[in-house]
């Protein structure tokens, strides 16, 4: 008996967990529940909101146990939204941890974020927290002020074209990969095999125009002299200090200083309330705080093979991105 109740019992929150049982009860909050604002701290109907941006700038949704996660740009840009509907909001505050992502999605959140500004005209500052490189400084430049903690990782302001080649490992085991192609080069970039001469150009050539497009948006956004320039287009990273030296930050200093600047940029109250949007109450919230949801914004994989999804770009492509494995 008491093992037929048991069997119950699993069958009963598998199917709950799965939906297809008693679908309005929910054990957990997800990212099927709306947004809500929480409040910080400050009382004044004034709103300044905290925006979190952590992890690979893409647009596919990340992995979770059981279901999906929003993306990256889905979420902020659902966050976004909801502060444009709002009058109180009168500056936004970006937390950016990112070693940046794919090209494109990079460049999506970066657009965004430039329409937000031009159509709310809200003040936007922009807190750096251990990395934002790349991509992650790309989606930055849009904002009245850059803040650098004095040990964030920023610059590496470039593209990078990542692709996988198992070429070695085929002759290993003695397998092949018969392609029929409709042109000589629409295979071009395949893992199976090494690329010619005339590819390796066109490759290079296109990742010189990504690249390009980036350089010229920090030349119009910093307005940096040629030598900063020079230097920054060089892709190294750089801390705090020395991304302000060259110009390519407006302050170094820690979150409640970013949170001061907004207030000042804005013209705000001291006591103006800061706000964030989540889908679950922290208890102790704060500004530290990244998370939307409970969960987290980490993953939960069956199997762990210690490759951090959040960082490791898992598709072939263009990237503006830092390239580096982070436990």
């Amino acid at each position: 008996m008491k093992r037929f109740q048991a069997r119950l019992i699993i069958a009963f929150l598998i199917l709950t967990i799965f939906g297809c049982a008693a679908p309005k009860l929910k054990i957990f909050s997800d990212e099927t529940d709306p947004l809500k604002e929480f409040t910080l701290k400050g009382k004044a109907k004034e709103k300044i909101l905290v925006i979190s941006v952590s992890g690979l700038i893409s647009v596919q949704p990340r992995k979770q146990f059981l279901r999906p996660k929003p993306s990256m740009v889905q979420e902020v840009v659902s966050q976004l939204q909801r502060a444009e509907k709002d009058r109180n909001i009168r500056a936004v505050l970006l937390k950016v941890n990112s070693p940046g992502g794919t090209v494109t999605a990079s460049d999506i959140l970066y657009h965004e974020i430039s329409d937000f500004k031009n159509r709310t005209r809200k003040k936007i500052v922009v807190s750096m927290m251990d990395v934002a490189a790349s991509g992650g400084y790309y989606i930055s430049l849009p904002a009245d002020a850059i803040m650098a903690h004095p040990t964030t990782i920023t610059g590496s302001v470039g593209v990078i074209f990542i692709r996988p080649n198992i070429t070695g490992l085929m002759d290993k085991i003695g397998l092949d990969v018969a392609v029929s192609k409709s042109g000589k080069n629409k295979d071009m970039g395949s893992p199976f095999r090494e690329p010619t001469e005339e590819e390796r150009r066109l490759m290079q050539q296109l990742t010189d125009k990504l690249g390009e497009r980036f350089i010229n948006l920090v030349a119009s956004h910093r307005k940096l002299p040629s030598k900063a320039l020079e230097r920054v287009s060089t892709a190294r990273v750089l801390l705090g200090q020395e991304a302000l030296e060259l110009g390519l930050i407006d302050e170094v200093g820690y979150i409640n200083d970013a949170l001061e600047k907004a207030i000042t940029l804005a013209g705000l109250p001291a006591d103006a309330r800061v706000v964030v949007y989540r889908r679950t109450k922290f208890p102790d919230d704060n500004l530290y705080n990244p998370n939307v949801t409970a969960g987290g914004i980490r993953s939960v994989a069956l199997i762990d093979i210690g490759l951090p999804d959040r960082w490791f770009p898992s598709q072939a492509g263009f990237y503006y991105l830092w390239e580096t494995t982070v436990p």
